[in-house]
């Protein structure tokens, strides 16, 4: 009888939470287009290559403090109805899940993160922005355009709106700065509006000598009223001191003079910060990026290409990815071109290429094919965490490969002068945003084709030399093993797995057991639900409903621990394993603990059998009964 749908989902649901670490390790699921989200207590008690092997599974890699498992679109909203059923977790939404991974961030962690979060909702202004400059810088140059009358007027609103964002972009940070943490957004964007008053004198007039500021004392300070044209960073710092003091003020003043005396305490002194403190200290910190990066681009010229280009996507497993959005709007703001964009974007496609690479070495491999494809699709649209992930991180041979072919294709990014007019989007999409100026749509297409074909070449070399070397420690190994099966007879001692009073197996009041259909061994009236391994092996097999598994000893000869009697029908409630298929376990090593009570409460016996099964050659001496505490030995194998 064939297997179906729902029966085949929930054995790859137990199988999954088999490998998490038990339903205990799992704080919540959810699911997105085609992968299965889980947020686990411990992520080290997942096994990473045991779930790669799971039924549908395509790919597994973990990333934001999630498990994430990669099964496909469409099928992965199947498999998730069963799991989360399973797993008791059907009422959690992506941003619930989202909140559980968040909980687990160090404070550094964190910061990262909310800095990437203030840019999600301005994102669409900038890119918008970006694509009509790059149109708008086409069309400028086109006769056609400047003589006709509609077209120059079409050309000229496009070109003013695609300034718009940029002459406000402190605003708009602060705005969002404030609103991601914690605070009133209009007080975010009255503070940001007060960076950029015209009657302050404009920071790139004073940069330039052509205007000079209003200076106002206060006790003797001296303090100069110049805007904050392009400070970026220093809206960022604005839009969380603002949001913490409003904070602050809305439980400190009370309720019935809080609505006007709160913002008016958040926003004077906002205001005094910006001019005193926040905005000088932060001038210095933009200065310090911006100059560093130029200081890179003239002193290290095209190895500091090079060298970005390489590591970016190193950068981006690390998580310190998220920080570099702040940085480009900064770049952008400062200098008008932001030109970290192309580098990320060819970084991004040389993982791709190295994912094409991987599957040209396992084309005949149906599992990487499905795997190998849709992360190559993603890259082309700006997503490299699934070639990294679920490829190239986990075979180390491609991410190698990609990082060398995105340092070529950087190499290039400088000798053609490449550049962005904005950030945020890159590979197929990033094309959109580039700087149109020498040449740079066809550069652009011609950098990403460097990355791609040495990613992918170089991925192949390294691939096959890998083979050559796994091939050769495989056979090894090979051999190892055989000696130590042939040369290995001496004596083997057997514990109880659990303490107890221990009687021979044909006393057990399961019949199949105490006929010794299942092999000679004992029955134990249990103490407690702990089962430990009783001797060195390995773990063959643990059954679905948790209750019984099976360990081969280094002779070849097996033994199973079966705990209680029709506790099959209890679908692992109750039940906890501790040890998964192919785990080397040491004798008295946990295995798995059971509820004694709710056993007996469920009616079912909790007497406990140990049988074995005897290589042809060996023979097996009963030495024990009675009360144990698990140091007995009851068995020994000759």
């Amino acid at each position: 009888m064939s297997e179906s749908k729902q029966e085949k989902y929930l054995r790859i649901s137990q199988d999954l939470v088999n490998y998490v670490g038990g339903l205990e390790n799992i704080q919540g699921v959810a699911h997105c287009a085609t992968r299965l989200r889980i947020v686990l207590k411990d992520n080290d008690l997942a096994n990473i290559e045991k779930l790669e092997e799971v039924d549908l599974v395509k790919g597994v890699f973990i990333a934001g403090d999630q498990l994430q498992l990669i099964f496909g679109a469409g099928l992965v909203n199947d498999v998730y109805d069963v799991f989360s059923q399973y797993t008791h977790t059907e009422n959690m939404s992506l941003g619930d899940i989202k909140q559980q991974s968040a909980k687990k961030q160090n404070p550094f962690q964190a910061v990262i993160k909310s800095l990437s979060d203030v840019f999600i909702d301005i994102m669409p202004g900038i890119l918008a922005a970006a694509l009509l400059m790059g149109i708008t810088g086409v069309l400028s140059k086109w006769d056609v355009v400047a003589n006709n009358e509609t077209l120059y007027a079409i050309n000229k609103l496009a070109s003013l709106a695609s300034n718009g964002i940029f002459a406000i972009l402190p605003m708009a940070v602060c705005y969002s700065a404030c609103k991601r943490y914690g605070g009133k957004p209009i007080l975010g964007m009255i503070v940001g509006a007060i960076m950029l008053d015209a009657s302050l004198a404009n920071a790139y007039s004073v940069g330039s000598g052509t205007a000079t500021p209003e200076i106002i004392r206060i006790l003797g300070l001296p303090i100069e009223l110049v805007g904050f044209q392009g400070g970026i960073i220093i809206a960022l710092m604005m839009g969380f001191i603002v949001a913490k003091l409003d904070i602050f003020f809305d439980k400190k003043i009370p309720d019935v003079v809080k609505l006007l005396f709160s913002p008016l305490c958040t926003v004077f002194i906002s205001t005094a910060l910006l001019f005193t403190i926040i905005g000088p200290a932060g001038r210095e910190l933009s200065n310090l990026i911006t100059g560093g990066l130029i200081w890179v681009t003239q002193n290290l010229g095209v190895l500091g290409y090079m060298i970005f280009a390489g590591v970016q996507q190193i950068i981006v497993i690390t998580g310190l990815h998220h920080i570099l959005g702040a940085i480009e709007a900064q770049l952008i703001a400062d200098t008008g071109r932001n030109f970290l964009n192309p580098l990320m974007s060819v970084a991004l496609m040389g993982q791709g290429g190295a994912v094409l690479g991987y599957l040209a070495l396992n084309w005949k491999n149906l599992k990487a094919r499905e795997l190998a494809i849709p992360s190559f699709a993603s890259t082309l649209f700006g997503i490299s965490e699934p070639a990294i992930f679920g490829i190239n991180l986990r075979y180390k041979f491609p991410l190698i490969a990609g990082c060398l072919g995105g340092a070529m294709a950087g190499a290039y990014v400088y000798f053609a002068d490449l550049a962005a007019f904005g950030f945020g989007t890159t590979a197929v999409p990033g094309i959109a945003i580039c700087d149109p100026a020498n040449n740079g749509y066809i550069n652009y297409i011609i950098a990403h084709l460097i990355a791609l074909a040495g990613g992918c070449v170089l991925a192949i070399i390294f691939g096959k030399v890998a083979e050559r070397k796994n091939k050769t420690e495989d056979i090894n190994e090979v051999i190892e093993e055989m000696e130590t099966q042939v040369e290995y007879n001496g004596e083997i001692e057997v514990v109880s797995p659990i303490k107890g009073i221990v009687k021979n197996i044909s006393e057990s009041s399961d019949p199949t057991f105490a006929s010794k259909a299942m092999g000679d061994g004992i029955a134990v009236t249990v103490d407690d639900g702990e089962v430990v391994a009783p001797c060195d092996g390995k773990v063959t097999f643990v059954f679905p409903s948790k209750h019984a598994i099976g360990i081969t000893m280094k002779d070849g000869s097996s033994v199973l621990i079966h705990c209680g009697i029709d506790t099959v029908n209890m679908n692992g409630e109750g039940f906890e394993t501790f040890v998964s298929v192919d785990q080397d376990v040491k004798k008295g090593e946990l295995l798995l603990r059971f509820d004694t009570d709710l056993v007996k409460k469920k009616g079912y016996s909790t007497e406990t059998m140990m049988a074995f099964e005897i290589k042809e050659d060996r023979t097996l001496e009963m030495q024990y009964t009675g009360q144990t505490d698990g140091s007995d030995i009851i068995a020994v194998l000759k």
